[in-house]
């Protein structure tokens, strides 16, 4: 199963392009995201998608946005005569941005959700109606640890 998903920092602004016989559009900008350990410098990748995806990626995302992108990993290998460079690129299926809420996807988003106010008192105030009051929430406290007895262990 090749799938990822990464939270990564744009590094480039997307870069929109067409297919020879112009029926597919085909959008890519690099993305940084932090190495496994605290010395390891930041990792750099392509980031690709297609159609629909790809106009999205253009009209929404730019250099500096915090995105988390949703897709599947290619490796190319090119040659160039007297050596072979290997390229990795993200494939995008969907793409997030982290924090603000908006998504780009082939897949359409959830209405936004609503709230209505309804009046639950004579004092005029008005709350949310799925407010619960807690005024009598007891939090559980945890059970206590057996204790282990080692000399019971076979071996």
């Amino acid at each position: 199963m090749n799938s990822i998903v990464l939270m990564a920092e744009v590094l480039t602004d997307p870069e929109l392009r067409r297919t020879p016989d112009n029926q597919s559009s085909i959008a890519s900008f690099l993305v940084q995201f932090a190495g496994g350990r605290a010395e390891d410098a930041p990792y750099r990748i392509k980031v690709v998608g297609w159609n629909s995806l790809a106009d999205e990626m253009v009209e929404k995302y730019h250099k500096g946005d915090q995105v988390v992108v949703e897709g599947r990993l290619r490796l190319d290998t090119v040659d160039r005569g007297t050596y072979k460079e290997k390229r990795t690129e993200l494939i995008a299926q969907r793409v997030h941005s982290f924090g603000s809420g908006s998504t780009a996807s082939n897949a359409s988003s959830p209405p936004a959700r609503t709230e209505r106010l309804v009046n639950t008192s004579t004092s005029g105030t008005t709350a949310p109606s799925n407010v619960v009051p807690m005024s009598t929430y007891v939090p559980a406290t945890a059970p206590a640890a057996d204790v282990l007895d080692y000399d019971d262990i076979p071996f």
